[in-house]
């Protein structure tokens, strides 16, 4: 006998663990997840990695409990490293045991040692009624926190997720959920149990109620879309906030080019509508570009795009929606995408065209000056790369939360001829004091040159053209990335959110 028949013995034990974690909840579960048209927990991060880059480790923790539910370990996303979880529903549904718990507490603690991304892909019921004492092991949530702001952070819903669980996604810096996800406090049979209602998971949580109340940033068809626009998200970040975020190849990134087709786009008179996502398409590198949150507070457009190879957040006011007035959802969508972008040093656009903060009754009760605080707070606090531009109007506090004042740190400030700001607007300045109509004929003609006085005292750096937009806003970041010559580091938080 040699001494590798010594080890025969042992090496078979070793692969018949590791046989029981990597058949999860066995063929008959698999199969009928499988049925509902899902990808399984190993099959999920198979898809989402790079082919053959999933290194695990937990693997023989739960003994004959495969896993412990959860399937953990790191790989690669386009060549970079990452930590992923994925929760496996068809192993006791996913749900959270202690060893279960320490591995994503594991997840979390290397992704902030080593300094890379955690994805965490949800399906499972919470904590697990247990008899084993779980006393001061340190949950999974706190080592999350610690990475807030620090590497990016993102949660992809794959099915229903409640309880402890649930909570790992608002905690991260970005959540996308399938058609069959949902996520909630409780499931519905708690729900029933607790208050007597009787309610069904989609109309508790699903994708229509999660997007609705904003507890979720993004909707995509199935597992393959949510895994594909994950690696989509995380492209437009650096690896951590000790990076900055990584430029397209030279071949890649786009190149100086007139953007004319503005002139048709946006209209002169500031009661036209016009849709901003067609902006978008003409000033950035090319008309692919990221939208987070589309489906709440669409009163601005909140998205990451390419401007010269170089990743870039921009927050848009939209003219479709309520001419472009900033209610609270708008304001909290665009303070938490700015702090996202500001922490892991995307440079902010801002392109402007807002009567305001939304008035009225129903906004005052969902507390839009509130909301208008926080955003304002996040802008104003941001230390990365700050470009703006007012295309036809700015007016009070809404000015201020998409960083028109040209002394709030930015790189580069720059408006159209004839953009209108102040206070309000003529016309409701007119309607308020009564003015007769003569003064307000004077008060429309003052609006009107109000860009040019405010050029002519450096109100902005200059006065654009529309076709000069996308070079304009290019030069001064091709300036400004220059102000990288220290070591990228994380933010100092010290602004306490309104």
């Amino acid at each position: 006998m040699t001494k590798a028949d010594d080890w025969h013995a042992t090496l078979d034990e070793l692969s018949r663990r590791r046989r029981t974690s990597h058949d999860m909840g066995g063929a008959e579960r698999l199969a009928k997840h499988h049925g509902k048209g899902k990808l399984d927990a190993r099959a999920r991060i198979d898809h989402f990695l790079d082919k053959g880059t999933f290194r695990e480790f937990g693997t023989l923790v739960g003994g004959d409990i495969a896993a412990d539910g959860i399937v953990a370990g790191s790989g690669l996303v386009d060549g970079r490293p990452v930590m992923v979880g994925a929760e496996d529903f068809t192993t006791l549904a996913g749900s959270i045991g202690p060893g279960g718990n320490a591995k994503r507490y594991r997840l979390a603690e290397l992704a902030l040692r080593d300094r890379v991304p955690l994805v965490m892909l949800l399906e499972g019921a919470g904590f697990r009624p247990s008899g084993e004492h779980y006393g001061r092991t340190p949950t999974d949530l706190l080592a999350q926190a610690q990475c807030s702001g620090k590497v990016p952070m993102v949660a992809g819903l794959l099915g229903p997720s409640a309880g402890h669980g649930a909570l790992v996604a608002p905690v991260c810096d970005w959540t996308i959920m399938s058609r069959q996800g949902a996520i909630f406090t409780a499931g519905p049979p708690v729900v029933k149990e607790s208050t007597g209602e009787e309610i069904s998971k989609e109309d508790l949580g699903g994708p229509g109620v999660a997007l609705a109340s904003g507890v979720i940033h993004n909707l995509a068809e199935d597992d393959e879309a949510v895994l594909d626009d994950i690696r989509r998200y995380l492209s437009y970040f650096p690896s951590s906030a000790w990076s900055y975020p990584p430029s397209l190849p030279a071949g890649e990134s786009g190149e100086p080019r007139s953007t004319a087709d503005l002139l048709d786009i946006v209209p002169r008179g500031n009661r036209r509508v016009y849709d901003m996502r067609r902006v978008l398409d003409v000033v950035f590198d090319r008309p692919d570009w990221f939208e987070v949150q589309p489906k709440f507070g669409p009163a601005i457009i909140c998205a990451l795009a390419h401007l010269g190879g170089h990743p870039v957040a921009v927050v848009a006011n939209q003219p479709q929606v309520m001419a472009g007035s900033i209610d609270a959802d708008a304001a909290d969508k665009a303070a938490h995408f700015i702090a996202v972008a500001d922490s892991f040093h995307l440079p902010l656009v801002f392109l402007a065209d807002n009567p305001g903060m939304l008035p009225g009754s129903r906004s005052e009760k969902t507390g839009v000056l509130r909301s208008g605080a926080r955003m304002f707070a996040a802008q104003t606090a941001a230390t990365t790369i700050k470009l703006h531009v007012t295309l036809r109007k700015a007016y009070g506090f809404g000015s201020m939360v998409m960083s028109l004042l040209g002394f709030d740190n930015q790189s580069a400030t720059f408006a159209y001829p004839g953009a209108t700001m102040g206070a309000m607007s003529a016309a409701a300045l007119s309607k308020a004091s009564h003015a007769a109509e003569d003064v307000e004929a004077q008060l429309r003609q003052m609006e009107v040159d109000a860009s040019f006085r405010s050029a002519g005292h450096l109100g902005f750096d200059d006065l654009i053209h529309p076709e000069e937009t996308r070079n304009a806003l290019l030069a001064a970041l091709q300036r400004a990335v220059y102000s990288r010559q220290a070591a990228a580091e994380p933010m100092a938080r010290t602004v306490i959110t309104p």
